[in-house]
């Protein structure tokens, strides 16, 4: 999958800017932005702010909390300033993003703490894309940002929302800034970037929208992967999470995940659930490794800690596995990750681990 996070920072900036220039001889200070309770000036400030703390955070690698600094303006600062300050925040993201390494995380907030390269790249995009839009409406200019870039950030940071007819109308309705067509107004939101779960070898990352649609149509997701290519079961289940996300159920933690090797950062299969529990507490789980992973105990690691961290939340009390008859190595791995043999449906046996 192409690289995705320096070029649409810079790209969203520069759009931004360009259009907000033309406008710098007004009075920034006495509008409001938009329906924000802000004025423009303040919520161009909040921007490069905003963009600054996303490239201090994935710099620094701050893991438990925000860095204790922050971007401060000089008193007496002008507006054609603050757009220069917008310019070089944006150009600090872009910067770290295109050097972070692939595996690098950092602390952000919402809702599984962490966020990587791509991740902050969203976010800050996001950023530029909504406030933009504030300081144009309270300042009556006209703004709409390239398609693309909307595109990109739907299914990364906001993965829960069932895309629309057009990406800037379905961003700005996900966000509470405008209406959509057959759907209730948004009065609260927030981004989710995708969860992320470390065993002793391995670390599952969560798989968004976006990569799923890439391996699916047969990229690597963004990962580097062993023996080159994904496994054709992770293929499928890729599918099966764009399904869930163009539907609109689609719930990152009980999506997909991939197996990725912390040694050498490849990855080596993908695990995940087949989609929420049930009224009962009842949730469904699969896997595939790739060919020359397999037999080294990664699906047995994946599967103790990911089936642990099912049992443990509100609810839950059986994460189920179907495996194929002739299927041993399978039943080797649900066998040793405890799971008990409970029931034969045709052609499978079925497994159950229970809380």
């Amino acid at each position: 999958m192409r690289a995705w996070g320096g070029e649409q920072v810079e790209q969203a900036v520069a759009s931004a800017v360009s259009l907000l220039r033309t406008a710098v001889d007004r009075d920034w200070d006495g509008v409001r932005a938009g329906r924000l309770e802000w004025s423009c000036r303040r919520t161009a400030e909040h921007t490069a702010q905003a963009l600054f703390t996303y490239a201090k955070q994935l710099a620094g690698r701050a893991q438990d909390a925000c860095l204790p600094f922050r971007l401060v303006l000089d008193e007496g600062t002008g507006t054609a300033d603050v757009l220069r300050m917008l310019e070089t925040a944006g150009a600090l993201l872009a910067a770290t993003v295109r050097t972070a390494p692939r595996a690098a995380r950092a602390f952000h907030p919402c809702p599984f703490r962490s966020a990587n390269r791509e991740g902050f790249a969203a976010m800050g995009v996001t950023e530029v894309l909504l406030h933009t839009h504030d300081i144009a409406s309270g300042l009556g200019l006209a703004y709409e940002p390239p398609a693309g870039l909307c595109e990109g950030v739907l299914p990364r940071i906001l993965p829960r929302v069932r895309p629309g007819a057009a990406p800037w109308p379905t961003l700005l309705w996900a966000t509470g800034r405008g209406e959509l067509p057959g759907r209730a107004p948004v009065t609260e939101w927030q981004w989710t970037n995708p969860p992320v779960l470390p065993t002793e070898r391995l670390t599952l990352e969560g798989v968004c929208p976006a990569a799923a649609r890439d391996l699916n149509h047969g990229g690597d997701g963004g990962w580097e992967w062993v023996g080159a290519q994904p496994a054709d079961g992770t293929r499928v289940g890729a599918g099966l999470v764009v399904k869930q996300y163009e539907d609109g159920v689609f719930h990152p933690q009980w999506g997909m995940y991939a197996l990725v090797r912390r040694e050498d950062d490849r990855a080596v299969g993908a695990m995940g659930f087949h989609g929420v529990p049930d009224e009962a507490g009842r949730v469904e789980i699969g896997y595939d490794l790739v060919v020359d992973a397999r037999g080294k105990g990664y699906a047995t690691e994946a599967l103790r800690a990911l089936s642990a961290w099912a049992l443990e939340q509100d609810g839950v009390r059986t994460v189920a596995a179907v495996v194929a008859r002739e299927n041993t190595p399978s039943q080797n791995v649900v066998t040793r990750a405890g799971f008990t043999r409970v029931a034969e449906n045709g052609a499978d046996y079925v497994y159950e681990l229970r809380a």
